[in-house]
């Protein structure tokens, strides 16, 4: 038999044991992965002749169209050519690889500077994205997505060539007009249109607010314990991070033991992450104040503020501010979806056009027929419902986590009011080993964020952050009875 013949089984076996067949990832994105996977390592080496998409589509039980779209795919990308009346073959740009000195132990990247350096050792993903009890995750699942697609599916007709190409206007018009009527109702924020710049998520906006407002070694205060996404985004600047702390009230600035002025002050006062306090007035007005003595700018993240389960939300700190020191964050992720990658900004009337310009020049603005399908789905409606039915179930599964906690006999635990937003905190006494309890559950597939990993300088409190959002009862329940399991046996041992 033929070596190209012999390759060409060795492929069709090799793909038929690989597909995923009731996965998520649809069947020719499965194939045009693992094909380029494969040349990509050397496995397939330059002028290796792939199956005929017809014997492979005949072999694999599949649409030939699905062969053909991942084939056609590949070959844009440059992985393969066709050549006229032989077939499709792996290009000689991918060749097998030549012998090489053994490459670095991964955890010691070399060439990265000070800053890359700092950066790389506090930015490790987390483990365990979903689940019980993963903080910051919606419930994806009960997101009207036909409706959804449906306007993507229209807006995506209509597109015009020039809504394809590039465009540095800070977003759709249309939808910084239906998130300014949403913002100035519901948060109290005071803008127009023109004020909102639209980016790919809020981690973008703060960064871009960073970059554009402080010079590195400037001063950041952040709240303490806080947001690790911010204190990413201003190491990424080469700002010094101070940290702030935070007490029943929301950020305390006369708690700060640095006497460095801030030239920037991250809060998320409506709910302060992670500790779930709600900044009362008299700090928010003296914030504004010491904001105002110092120069500095107020970065407000008002990242959950639409789920509230006691009271109605106070107005955004930006709605207070008289000297337009204020720049309000906020994101679509949570009340819709992550993967969505829509967050915007609110900026002062003098720094529309450099926020407008750093934006497209440095992250591009994100695809407007997207942005053309939110802004329909705030006018129909469907925002504002979809809003209400997930306040009301987040509201009974904190209910039920809380139930939970309390059946268990994890007596140890003290929850954080839990007035709004998507997690609790459960706080341990100080001689608890968090990474070990979080460990623990981890191989039961439990995700239990220590709390302690929130914060700049030596943790003040010991604990869990518990999202209970993306969830149902079932997993909080057998999350809890989890949980329980192990710190009855830490205890015990």
């Amino acid at each position: 038999m033929p070596d190209s013949r012999k390759q060409e089984l060795w492929i069709i076996d090799a793909l038929q044991a690989a597909l995923a067949r009731d996965g998520k990832e649809g069947l020719s994105r499965q194939l045009a992965r693992l094909l380029r996977q494969w040349i990509g390592s050397g496995r397939l080496a330059g002028d290796s002749r792939l199956p005929a998409s017809r014997d492979l589509a005949r072999s694999l039980g599949l649409g030939r169209n699905t062969v053909l779209d991942a084939y056609e795919q590949l070959q844009a990308e440059g992985y393969i050519a066709t050549r006229a009346g032989s077939g499709s073959y792996v290009t000689r740009l991918f060749a097998p690889p030549a012998p090489e000195q053994p490459a670095p132990a991964r955890g010691q990247p070399l060439g990265l500077s000070q800053r890359g350096h700092e950066l790389f050792a506090t930015s490790g993903l987390p483990v365990g994205l979903f689940g019980a009890f993963a903080p910051g995750v919606p419930e994806i699942r009960q997101f009207p997505h036909h409706a959804w697609q449906q306007l993507l599916s229209r807006q995506q007709r209509r597109a015009t060539a020039e809504d394809l190409c590039y465009c540095a206007g800070g977003g759709l018009p249309a939808l910084r007009e239906a998130l300014a009527d949403y913002l100035q109702l519901s948060r109290g924020v005071r803008c127009r249109p023109e004020q909102i710049i639209v980016t790919q998520g809020a981690q973008q906006a703060l960064e871009l607010a960073a970059r554009l407002l402080a010079d590195p070694g400037d001063v950041a205060w952040v709240e303490e314990p806080g947001y690790v996404g911010a204190h990413a985004a201003m190491r990424g600047a080469a700002l010094q991070l101070v940290p702030a702390p935070v007490d029943h009230d929301g950020l305390n600035p006369a708690l700060v033991a640095d006497a460095r002025p801030p030239k920037l002050i991250y809060t998320t006062p409506s709910h302060q992450y992670p500790s779930g306090v709600v900044m009362s007035l008299p700090r928010r007005l003296a914030l504004l104040a010491a904001a105002q003595q110092h120069g500095a700018w107020i970065i407000e993240d008002d990242y959950d503020s639409e789920f509230r389960y006691v009271s109605q939300p106070q107005p955004a700190l930006q709605g207070l501010a008289q000297d337009e020191r204020v720049i309000y964050v906020g994101t679509l992720a949570k009340v819709m979806y992550p993967g969505l990658r829509v967050g915007y900004l609110v900026v002062p009337d003098a720094l529309i056009d450099p926020f407008r310009g750093c934006n497209a020049r440095l992250y591009r603005e994100g695809p407007l027929p997207v942005q053309a399908a939110l802004a329909e789905f705030f006018s129909s409606g469907l925002f504002a419902r979809h809003v209400r039915r997930m306040r009301e179930l987040y509201r009974e599964r904190q209910h039920c986590l809380r139930s939970a906690l309390a059946a268990s006999g994890a007596e140890h635990l003290a929850l954080s009011p839990g007035e709004a937003g998507l997690h609790l905190v459960a706080t341990l006494p100080p001689d608890c080993d968090e990474d070990a309890l979080s460990a623990a559950a981890a191989r039961q597939q439990v995700w239990l964020r220590p709390l302690s990993r929130h914060y700049l300088a030596a943790p003040q409190q010991r604990g869990f952050v518990l999202g209970y959002a993306g969830v149902d009862e079932a997993a909080i329940r057998h999350g809890v009875a989890v949980m329980a399991q192990v710190l009855n046996s830490k205890e015990q041992a």
